[in-house]
């Protein structure tokens, strides 16, 4: 099956709820939680596809490394649906994430 880029490209919600800090500083969420909170919104459309996303950490640099699977793997669309749909979301919604990339 054809991987489907906008689905995975399109933006989330600026202020989306979900992703805002809890003002209660025993739950304010990590950087982690926050990532994998925008991970989870765009998982369904990279389902849809046939493929699968996982954060896998994030480096002290600020780097998302994500880990493509199913029809993600060798997909001409993957680099991307990485770049455009998932770094352009985390980068809005997780300031500290500087850049994401791909790792086997």
């Amino acid at each position: 099956m054809a991987c489907t880029v906008v689905q995975a490209t399109g933006m989330l919600p600026p202020y989306h709820s979900s992703l805002m800090p809890s003002t209660d500083t025993h739950t304010t969420p990590t950087t982690s939680q926050k990532v994998e909170k925008v991970i989870n919104l765009i998982r369904p459309a990279v389902q849809a596809d046939g493929g699968d996303v996982e954060l896998v950490k994030i480096t002290p640099e600020g780097v998302a490394e994500i880990r493509l699977h199913g029809a993600c793997v060798g997909c001409p669309s993957s680099s991307m649906t990485l770049q455009v749909g998932i770094e352009r979301n985390l980068k809005q919604h997780c300031p500290e994430i500087k850049s994401v990339r791909a790792v086997n």
